[in-house]
């Protein structure tokens, strides 16, 4: 595997996680506004977030590619996760085995286009290092910035999935010629 990448934008540091960030995560989603597009709650948070730390850790370990934590400059604040993953979600409709895209960011450094700016630098960075390809995205419709976020990236909406319990998703790619 070469070796991870840490990326610089003006105002952000994006790495790969370490082996304890999952705490990081998992305070992140904690806050009730952060988590309202992220599905239903975790019984035991601390477990699903070193779960979803070890998922993402082997994103970059067989792909070479997953989600960074992201961090201000200057502060060092963090800031969120975001990047891209191999996904399998398991229901079909384009979201199983492909290169998936997803950002969370902390309430207090919303409205502040650092989404924009993190995910322009790892879309960049993947298609520099990455042969050209299809890359999806799910965002439930009510997110209304997740959905103007991934239209300025180049995601366009295609399908719909709607969960057993009833809860619906907007699925999204951006397809780059090779």
């Amino acid at each position: 595997m070469n070796a991870l990448p840490q990326l610089e934008t003006d105002r952000l540091i994006l790495r790969v996680p370490g082996r304890d960030d999952y705490l990081l995560l998992r305070d992140l989603v904690a806050d009730p506004e952060v988590h309202r597009f992220l599905g239903p709650r975790p019984e035991d948070p601390t477990t699903d977030m070193f779960s979803r730390a070890l998922r993402g850790a082997g994103s970059w370990q067989l792909y070479g590619y997953g989600m960074f934590l992201v961090h201000e400059k200057g502060s060092n604040a963090f800031v969120g996760q975001m990047g891209l993953f191999h996904s399998l979600r398991g229901f079909g409709k384009g979201l199983d085995d492909v290169v998936e895209a997803g950002w969370i960011v902390a309430r207090p450094f919303w409205g502040r286009g650092y989404a924009r700016e993190g995910m322009e630098a790892a879309l960049d960075w993947f298609d520099r290092t990455h042969e050209p390809r299809r890359i999806a995205c799910m965002i439930e419709p009510e997110n209304h910035s997740s959905v103007r976020l991934a239209e300025r990236l180049g995601f366009v909406r295609y399908d719909e999935h709607i969960f057993e319990d009833e809860a619906a998703v907007d699925l999204y790619e951006r397809v780059i010629e090779s």
